[in-house]
């Protein structure tokens, strides 16, 4: 038996705009090094242990990904309109054998070691053959208030059952998290048997399971593209595959894993992944940094300078110039800029 992927390919990256838009969302554009998320994704699940690709995608970035995959063997499924990660796994595994071991993974997060990866893809992988629907467990190094947390129960071969899955904390919360060592980063990345997603699905959320299965049934298929009943769909309720499935999930289990990961979910994130120099500096494109900590710069063009700042990410993309505080970088998406782009 091979391992499945799917590559889900959803959202609008806005907390990373300017670079980020809707024609060229955030797993389309080069991010760190020359490949972008989307293809650093598509490569870390190719090889012998691996079935070709499904990508679940909504058909504004269908050439995107055709032209970023070229040499890869996939299927695209594409969405008829965004309904969050549950229906866009339950359109991957319907369309999957029912005994098949699904890999879910976001498109656009970045993974250090990718051997770490394929480590826990095959822990996780077992454990999925027994019918446990498995989440990745990413080792938490600081008390992050942005993540979502898994809390580890008694041990398997090869991981952990799940005691509970957890909201995002405040920083009280994170810092016990921490120091408990039960608890890791839900990065959501999943592995499980189509058949044990949908059935949980059709136990939990009945409607979605039905419309989802209408969806495929009454859908269409051209090439490598796979359109399902867009009517079928439009009335599913939106919800992630948290919610949906796994926080009630019968047989949950949690595969450690300490593998480089961050969501790139901010510009401070991003700087994060990068390299940086003595001074906490990282810059691509011209710029000219004096006396500066702990700065972002990232420049299509233009010169960035800047002098005695600190903690600040400076980003210039054609037209757009954005200057956030590491601390505000969360809310990048809620400028208008990022919102009516």
């Amino acid at each position: 038996m091979r391992i499945h992927p799917v590559i889900l390919c959803g959202g609008s990256g806005t907390r990373l705009w300017p670079k980020s838009r809707k024609a060229r969302p955030k797993p389309f554009i080069p991010l760190i090094g020359d490949k972008t998320l989307f293809q650093a994704a598509l490569s870390r699940v190719k090889g012998d242990e691996f079935a070709p690709a499904t990508i679940v995608a909504g058909p504004q970035h269908v050439d995107l990904i055709e032209a970023q995959a070229r040499g890869h063997d996939l299927q695209i499924v594409v969405e008829p309109c965004a309904r969050n990660t549950a229906p866009a796994i339950a359109l991957a595994a319907a369309r999957l054998d029912p005994g098949d071991v699904m890999l879910v993974c976001p498109s656009d997060h970045f993974i250090a070691d990718e051997d770490a990866f394929r480590d826990a893809a095959r822990a996780a992988f077992q454990l999925a053959r027994e019918d446990k629907l498995v989440a990745f467990g990413i080792t938490a190094d600081r008390p992050e208030t942005g993540y979502g947390y898994i809390r580890r129960g008694k041990p398997l071969s090869g991981g952990y059952s799940v005691a509970e899955f957890v909201e995002k904390p405040d920083a009280g919360r994170a810092m016990q998290f921490l120091a408990s060592g039960e608890y890791a980063w839900n990065g959501g990345i999943f592995v499980f048997r189509a058949c044990a997603v949908l059935s949980e699905l059709r136990r939990q959320r009945p409607d979605m399971a039905e419309l989802v299965a209408a969806a495929v049934a009454n859908g269409s298929e051209s090439g490598t593209l796979f359109h399902p009943d867009a009517e079928s769909f439009a009335g599913i309720a939106g919800e992630s595959i948290d919610y949906a499935v796994m926080e009630g999930a019968k047989d949950a289990a949690v595969v450690p894993v300490s593998m480089g990961w961050s969501d790139i979910g901010s510009w401070a994130a991003l700087h994060d992944a990068l390299e940086t120099d003595e001074d906490g500096n990282s810059v691509e494109g011209p710029a000219q940094l004096l006396d500066c900590e702990n700065v972002l710069s990232i420049s299509d063009g233009p010169r960035i300078s800047a002098v005695g700042v600190k903690d600040l990410c400076i980003v210039v993309d054609g037209d757009e110039v954005l200057v956030t505080s590491r601390d505000g970088a969360q809310l990048v998406g809620k400028l208008d800029g990022a919102a009516n782009q």
